[in-house]
């Protein structure tokens, strides 16, 4: 992967002046990589344990870097780079788990793959911005700017480990007069991940924001399915549908009480307008009510083209649940355990906030990656407790010992805690 990395960022054009440059744009992407990969908690921490001499030694032999940049010609380096050249590493990356059928895993319904999908802010503040900024009015005469993405996620609820797919900004424009949405983002997302993945088979899984009749039908034009969230509140007349169908018992009904006492309920019926238009489409929809004697533990309800009936509904219900990974798997995780995404690295002026995002979630790319297909990397995670715990002590030993590659530095962490 390393190779890979090193071979995809020389290809990118570099419109630097040459006679200023003293260092290779492949060492100034594969430097800011290599920092989000250790996991350094800002620019300035990563410049200063590059002093240290072994560490330097180290970030040649592990991960092919011939000099690093200062903080500033990174920053001025990475500004100017389109971010769809990173954006393309995703895909490759993917394609390398899907040659070593370490995909196969993650299929649900015998032959689909989830595709989870939510928005998050990763920058936000009231005097640093750029042309790329959202804009939105905080006091009488000040606004606050931001940065937004829509993330796409390939999951499955019996795995721990979720692949990111390609990324896409909420921008401050997309051709109109109007500032950007989340669903419009969404929508050129579909459209990227159809052209990256022509032939995967997608169930979208997303939230109530979703279930609109303009997204279902993107979603629909794309060849992909979906399992969206459907509010009671955002959908009236869908509602009043399911209702009058239980009065005349055309919905159907399955419970089961499991070991430890709690109810499980499912309902479901298929080919229900979404709405009162003339061109809804129908949709099946399902519900599901987890209780603990007269309490509900859990409630829910979605919408999706997949036809239901008593053998899948437990498993569309768990595919609708997994919405919550992308909340939990992902954004949770590169924001609160380790991965520091809010912190504002470098803003730029062009393109630096957005690149300086999609390194930081290729090195979160590259964690699952190790976790999924490296037998000493997953013993570390076991053992050591937690993601950081195990880049703690990657940093800790390459400040004291210069490696000749990534499995004499894992295999000697792990010798410590009695692996063999």
């Amino acid at each position: 992967m390393r190779k890979i990395c090193v071979k995809h960022f020389s290809r990118i054009p570099d419109h630097r002046n040459r006679e200023k440059v003293d260092h290779e744009l492949k060492d100034v992407c594969m430097s800011a990589l290599a920092m989000f990969c250790f996991q350094d908690p800002s620019l300035l921490a990563f410049q200063n344990r590059v002093k240290v001499a072994a560490l330097g030694a180290n970030l040649k032999n592990l991960w092919a870097i011939d000099s690093v940049p200062s903080d500033t010609q990174m920053r001025t380096g990475m500004d100017e780079i389109d971010p769809g050249e990173f954006e393309s590493l995703f895909a490759v990356l993917f394609r390398l788990l899907q040659r070593g059928k370490h995909l196969e895993q993650y299929r649900v319904l015998g032959k689909y793959y989830l595709c989870v999908m939510d928005g998050s802010e990763y920058f936000s503040s009231d005097h640093i911005a750029c042309p790329s900024c959202l804009r939105r009015k905080a006091k009488k005469d000040a606004f606050r700017f931001s940065h937004q993405i829509v993330q796409a996620t390939l999951a499955n609820p019996k795995l721990s480990q979720v692949i990111p797919l390609i990324p896409e900004a909420v921008k401050n424009t997309d051709g109109t007069d109007k500032q950007d949405c989340e669903t419009n983002a969404a929508k050129r997302l579909l459209r990227k991940l159809k052209k990256t993945h022509p032939k995967l088979p997608l169930i979208i899984v997303a939230d109530s924001l979703y279930s609109t009749q303009p997204m279902i039908e993107s979603i629909v034009s794309h060849d992909m399915h979906y399992v969206l969230t459907a509010k009671p509140g955002d959908h009236k007349m869908l509602q009043e549908w399911v209702g009058e169908m239980r009065l005349l018992h055309e919905v159907m009904h399955m419970e089961y009480e499991d070991a430890r006492g709690r109810t499980h309920v499912y309902e479901w019926i298929n080919g229900v307008p979404l709405n009162g238009k003339k061109n809804s489409p129908l949709v099946n929809y399902f519900e599901y009510w987890l209780k603990n004697g007269k309490k509900v533990g859990y409630h829910n309800s979605w919408v999706t083209d997949l036809p239901l009936d008593d053998e899948c509904i437990e498993e569309m219900v768990r595919i609708g649940r997994s919405r919550w990974m992308i909340e939990n798997e992902v954004f949770n995780i590169v924001k609160n355990h380790g991965y520091h995404i809010e912190h504002n690295y470098g803003h730029g002026v062009k393109n630096l906030s957005m690149n300086f995002f999609l390194l930081n979630m290729l090195a979160f790319f590259l964690h699952q990656i190790f976790e999924l297909t490296d037998r000493t990397y997953r013993w570390l995670r076991k053992n050591l407790g937690s993601k950081k715990n195990l880049w703690d002590h990657v940093r800790i030993f390459c400040h004291a010992i210069i490696f000749p590659d990534w499995e004499d530095l894992l295999l000697r962490i792990a010798s410590d805690y009695g692996y063999s």
